[in-house]
């Protein structure tokens, strides 16, 4: 049983970066992928990076380029680097992960969401 509890989230301008994060209850070694999903009203839920115990990367499309995901197994934690942020970021960012992959379907464990507003 794995607790995840995301934090990090605020108001940024455009153009501004962001990290957030995401705490384990238990070692993120036993699971083989973690990433975080994002949630606006009115829009599907996506997957916007995900992370393998074997550094393997993926991105949405839309933010290729301009977030970074990975895993600190010391530390229990994943992190989401934000760079040129755009309006159209603007979720609750969720923290995901399973011991199985998740880019095909979400993994079992959801942290409860942290608020990321991209506005000037």
């Amino acid at each position: 049983q794995v607790q995840l509890v995301e934090s990090g989230g605020g108001l940024v301008q455009p153009g501004g970066s962001l990290r957030v994060s995401c705490a384990a209850s238990g070692s993120i070694a036993s699971l083989y992928a973690m990433g975080w999903y994002r949630q606006t009203p009115g829009k599907q839920r996506e997957l916007v990076a995900a992370i393998t115990r074997g550094g393997t990367t993926n991105y949405a499309d839309s933010v290729k380029g301009r977030f970074s995901i990975s895993r600190d197994n010391d530390k229990n934690t994943v992190y989401l680097q934000m760079n040129s942020l755009k309006p159209e970021d603007t979720a609750v960012y969720y923290c995901n992960g399973d011991y199985r992959a998740i880019v095909v379907s979400p993994g079992r464990y959801w942290g409860q969401g942290t608020r990321v507003t991209v506005s000037s």
